[in-house]
């Protein structure tokens, strides 16, 4: 213990020059992470005037009401109307979910929870694999494979069964907004798993122990303690899955029949707002016809701020639910 008489040791210069620099450079980098951070809404921001200076002659022209709700489409007249491809886009991205979203919580339940220790790396790596492959493999792949198996055996099954309901009528072709609604789950089914298997990786394992422990069996535990704690994390698995649905293209258009038309079965050709710009952008002349082109990228744009937000709404909700009451 120092007594009052002791002399106060006082850094030396090189020591509080040593300070100073290291004090400056956490002002650098705690400076440089802002600018990161603010670089990201820059972008966006220019992203979406460059979408609006370009637009602006179709909107001009056609009005956002017409453009918005029109069903007409002949680059000929300079009729142009988004609610074609807006209704495709959303069918498509709602199929893909409907039928990604619980295979790939329960690939995520398998790797994490039920599945044998020696068939966990094979079957994730294979998942990884998936996510790898490029989109155009994914379009020829559903043209020459899923594609005919569609029209040969599923859609004679699902007219055999649900054949009364408007959604499964219409005639075999195969190509439309069900081929276009599966490839996609297929390609989003690897990036939800991946995000759901870490998200059950971080439930405590007292939570387990403890319905293990009242008497529950291995699957009451984790329909009751596991899946209420993650539930945020699954919703953001499939918002992230979303984002890629709606703004997948190559695959898309090799599958979907690109038809300007709205048509309620699922077996009908349709058309999406990626695929008509990726179709039509190298072929565009008139200013009206490019602007609304860059209108359908501000309507994808605006759709995917829209159902982001609506997700986060969603994650906020459920956040209130059992999962923070477990928590």
């Amino acid at each position: 213990m120092p007594t009052r008489g002791d002399a106060i040791a006082v850094p030396a210069g090189g020591a509080l020059a040593r300070a100073r620099v290291s004090r400056l450079g956490d002002r650098a980098w705690a400076a440089a992470l802002v600018a990161f951070g603010g670089a990201v809404l820059v972008i966006a921001g220019l992203i979406l005037l460059e979408l609006g200076r370009e637009s602006l002659p179709a909107w001009q022209r056609l009005g956002v009401l017409r453009l918005l709700t029109s069903t007409d489409w002949d680059p000929v007249q300079d009729k142009f109307g988004a609610l074609p491809f807006i209704y495709g886009t959303l069918v498509t991205s709602a199929i893909a979910i409907a039928v990604a979203l619980p295979v790939s919580v329960g690939l995520a339940l398998f790797l994490s929870e039920m599945g044998p220790k020696r068939l966990r790396a094979p079957v994730a790596f294979s998942i990884e694999v998936l996510a790898a492959i490029p989109s155009v493999v994914f379009g020829l792949w559903g043209l020459f494979v899923m594609v005919p198996w569609i029209r040969d055996t599923l859609q004679p099954l699902l007219q055999k069964t649900l054949g009364f309901l408007p959604l499964f009528q219409g005639p075999r072709i195969g190509l439309g907004y069900l081929a276009a609604g599966l490839i996609l789950a297929v390609m989003i089914l690897p990036t939800i798993s991946s995000v759901t298997n870490e998200v059950l990786k971080t439930v405590p394992l007292s939570l387990k122990e403890g319905a293990l422990a009242l008497g529950a069996t291995r699957w009451e535990a984790i329909r009751m303690a596991v899946l209420p704690y993650a539930r945020p994390g699954i919703f953001g698995a499939a918002l992230l899955g979303l984002g890629r649905a709606l703004g997948e293209t190559m695959a898309v258009t090799m599958v979907i029949g690109n038809s300007p038309e709205i048509h309620a079965s699922l077996f009908a050709p349709g058309y999406s707002l990626p695929a008509v710009i990726a179709n039509e952008f190298a072929e565009a002349t008139g200013a009206v016809h490019l602007g609304a082109l860059a209108a359908l990228g501000m309507v994808l744009f605006g759709l995917t701020l829209m159902l982001n937000a609506l997700a986060r709404l969603l994650v906020r909700a459920v956040a209130h639910g059992p999962g923070r009451a477990v928590a």
